[in-house]
């Protein structure tokens, strides 16, 4: 092993040293029809980041979202995938990202810690794998991810899950008012006046689950939209579950021709919870709709 040790430095080396010094635009062929879209690794969280590019490029995807706390491959359960990944592990991701023509864009949803030490090393991993951007939800340490995102030029979206609800004094489900951030008009006047690379990242199955129609709440974020975890539902409200795009009501056609009209340059990230174990055949029929809508 000792007389390997010297040509796996110099190949993580040489991977490292391949890959961009900050964040560049999505190119033309990770798109489809115009959409830089795939998966969020999380629709494969039962499975390995390895398994979770492999998924991927067989669902016919482009891009990958990572999260942070998958184990990295089947074999090496013990290996969590996140920003504090060594230079070797990045290399192997790197290199199974390329065996397989997926291209890592995002990240998260990750926290952001307020102090800048701490939050550097989440801009440093992106650096290191020329990500386009990262998802978090630490709204109190905007100031420090928006420094750190004009240095390195690295777009921060703010993710949002459902409105919370929480049992009032006489035991009824009332709005948690705590948790804000399902809002997009709340997260549209948080990032007013703040640096372009600061936006939302879109997440329209949870927007439906507060009862939200999706395309009226891109309008509200016009021009501040980093990314989207894109999913379908039957139903707005609570209770419902991803389902194939078109087949719902999320209207995902509609979202398309916004996200055009709106010259949206980010990623779309499949977020699909449901048939856990053999999604697949669903993910791929939800890019096949990108692939064939009909843009006007």
């Amino acid at each position: 092993m000792k007389l390997h040790r010297p040509l796996l430095a110099l190949a993580t080396a040489l991977v490292l040293a391949a890959l961009p010094a900050s964040a560049a635009p999505i190119p033309e062929d990770a798109r489809i029809n115009g959409f830089a879209i795939g998966c969020q690794a999380y629709s494969f969280n039962r499975f390995s980041v390895f398994e979770a590019i492999e998924k991927t490029a067989e669902a016919g995807g482009k891009i990958i979202e990572f999260y942070p706390g998958q184990s990295l491959t089947k074999e090496e359960r013990n290996i969590k995938w996140s920003h504090d990944a060594s230079d070797e592990v990045i290399a192997r991701v790197k290199e199974k990202l390329a065996k397989h023509n997926v291209r890592a864009v995002n990240y998260g949803v990750v926290g952001i810690p307020k102090d800048e030490a701490g939050a550097r090393k989440v801009f440093e991993f992106a650096k290191k794998m020329g990500l386009y951007g990262v998802t978090t939800e630490s709204i109190d340490a905007l100031d420090v991810a928006e420094k750190l995102a004009k240095e390195y030029d690295i777009r921060v979206g703010i993710h949002e899950h459902a409105k919370r609800m929480k049992k009032d004094a006489e035991g009824k489900q009332v709005e948690d008012p705590n948790y804000k951030i399902w809002n997009p008009e709340f997260v549209r006047d948080l990032v007013k006046g703040r640096d372009v690379r600061i936006g939302a990242c879109a997440d329209i199955g949870h927007w439906q689950t507060s009862g939200l129609k999706a395309v009226d709440c891109l309008k509200i974020l016009e021009g501040r939209i980093i990314s989207l975890h894109a999913k379908e539902r039957a139903a707005l409200g609570p209770g419902q579950h991803d389902t194939i795009f078109g087949t719902g009501v999320t209207d995902m056609a509609g979202v398309l021709a916004e996200l055009k009209r709106q010259k949206f340059a980010g990623n779309i990230s499949i977020e699909y919870e449901y048939n856990w174990d053999n999604s697949v055949p669903d993910i791929k029929q939800c890019i096949d709709f990108v692939r064939a809508w009909k843009g006007k």
